[in-house]
């Protein structure tokens, strides 16, 4: 039913717009609903006491934000009763860089950095479970929290530290949703004014996306078969003078690579000279198959200044969300204060269960399950590689963590060849997605941890035959490209 309409004959708005506001209001409201005819404009006209021209106006605005809709010999109708919305796509700003896309119905996923759902110890995970829901702490466990973190287990992982040298006596632990809150909270802390920071290329994107999102100023270093490349990373540090660099140390995602002792001698040096913060993310460390234990940098650093992020994502369950941050307590107090403005806290539930199924061994137990099995995937991506890419491909040979990186002949374009390998129901991450400042066109991350060993060897045996069918076509076409004209 069409609503009372008052005019304000003394107004500097004109009767049209005001006529228009009024009608407009009742749509947005429903007082007038989808499919409701309107008057025509000289019966509504006649009644306000206005010329015809203005009601006409009024329903021409209307018509033009979609409201209404005209129809001749029958009258105007309401068209819609949603307000006119907003242009999101123009308000939101656009990422730099492209999402990286999820598998799909993809049967064998190289896409996902993360361990196998076959190992995960269910009934150990429910008796934990019980034994905590149990307790007698269950009632505060389930009230809120500290912005820090889980008592217990805070002082769990801090003795842990501390016995292996990680911490020292003025350093501090705060309890983070994961490694990625970490980074989003020191990005808060440490570069929300956009101070630079360094960071390896390629490199994990959420870990790129969040100092880039934050207004930072993100330079990538490149990564060699070792790991960062010392001299070049240094170079930086002199010329850019960052506020922090963000490092993986032990088995880096994508690459796998890990920096051997002696480089992380020289980068804690250039730091320190530089007066430059080092974080080190440490979420793969636990996952060494073969080969010598590497020390910290957090271990060598004697200023004890790095801060260093570890996380239970990786060796028990990810969904979990249960990560850590140890630095000094004066930045730690800082990191907490922006952990409390984010979410108050991370849940406590799942810190109880994760400090219990550590407490009772269960977690170690898994821990040696997860690097067995590892190591069998590994290895087996490993010979998947030798035995599948084409030649002039190059692979890393990590001693550990969950990804290999493979760099394909110059005439092939990993993100082309991700489309072809999905249709054989096969997926993998084009190495674009983790690019920083240099591109990635014909790399690409094989990440073998949550897959069987038979899905690797049959994902290998696909992956290889799409890439060298591609490259002997190219080969092909470029001899069959006509010379240049001598002239």
């Amino acid at each position: 039913m069409l609503p009372r309409i008052e005019l304000d004959h003394s107004s500097d708005v004109p009767l049209y717009r005001q006529l228009h506001e009024q009608l407009r209001s009742a749509i947005v409201s429903s007082r007038l609903v989808h499919g409701e005819r309107l008057p025509a404009t000289r019966e509504l006209a006649g009644s306000l006491g206005l010329n015809r021209a203005t009601v006409a106006s009024a329903y021409e605005l209307l018509e033009a934000e979609h409201l209404i809709k005209g129809h001749v010999g029958r009258g105007s109708f309401v068209e819609g009763t949603e307000a006119a919305r907003l242009d999101w796509e123009s308000l939101i700003p656009t990422e730099g860089h492209a999402p990286a896309p999820v598998s799909g119905n993809a049967t064998i996923s190289f896409a996902a950095s993360r361990p196998s759902e076959d190992q995960f110890p269910l009934a150990e995970f429910r008796e934990t479970c019980r034994e905590v829901i149990d307790s007698d702490e269950a009632s505060n466990i389930l009230q809120l929290g500290p912005a820090s973190g889980y008592g217990p287990l805070r002082r769990f992982l801090l003795d842990e530290a501390r016995r292996r040298g990680l911490a020292r006596e003025d350093d501090d632990i705060l309890m983070t949703s994961g490694c990625q809150q970490a980074f989003d909270l020191i990005q808060r802390v440490l570069a929300s004014r956009g101070e630079t920071v360094i960071i390896e290329d390629p490199v994990y994107p959420g870990l790129r996306n969040v100092f880039q999102r934050g207004g930072a100023r993100v330079i990538g270093a490149p990564v060699g078969d070792e790991g960062v490349e010392i001299d070049t990373l240094a170079r930086l540090i002199e010329k850019e003078r960052p506020r922090l660099i963000v490092l993986t140390p032990n088995f880096q995602n994508p690459t796998g690579t890990t920096i051997p002792e002696a480089g992380r001698r020289e980068i804690l040096e250039h730091a320190r000279r530089n007066g430059v913060v080092i974080v080190e993310n440490d979420l793969y460390g636990a996952l060494r198959y073969t080969g010598a234990e590497i020390p910290l940098i957090k271990r060598m650093d004697a200023s004890g200044d790095t801060i260093l992020l570890g996380s239970f994502s990786k060796i028990a369950f990810p969904g979990l969300r249960v990560g850590w941050a140890i630095g000094p307590r004066h930045f730690i107090a800082h990191l907490t204060e922006a952990k409390e403005a984010s979410d108050l806290h991370s849940d406590q539930l799942s810190q109880a269960v994760l400090l219990r199924f550590a407490e009772s061994g269960r977690l170690e137990e898994h821990h040696q399950k997860m690097i067995a099995g590892g190591a069998d995937r590994l290895k087996e991506c490993l010979a998947g590689c030798a035995r599948e890419l084409p030649a002039g491909s190059r692979y890393t040979r990590p001693e550990g963590g969950m990804n290999v990186w493979v760099r394909l002949p110059e005439m092939l374009d990993a993100s082309e060849l991700a489309q072809r390998a999905r249709r054989e129901n096969v997926s993998y991450l084009p190495g674009r997605y983790f690019a920083v400042t240099r591109p990635q066109t014909h790399s690409l991350r094989l990440s073998f941890a949550g897959l069987k060993r038979e899905h690797i060897r049959q994902g290998m045996r696909v992956l290889g035959s799409i890439f060298r069918t591609e490259l002997a076509q190219a080969r092909r076409a470029h001899r069959d490209e006509p010379a240049p004209a001598m002239v």
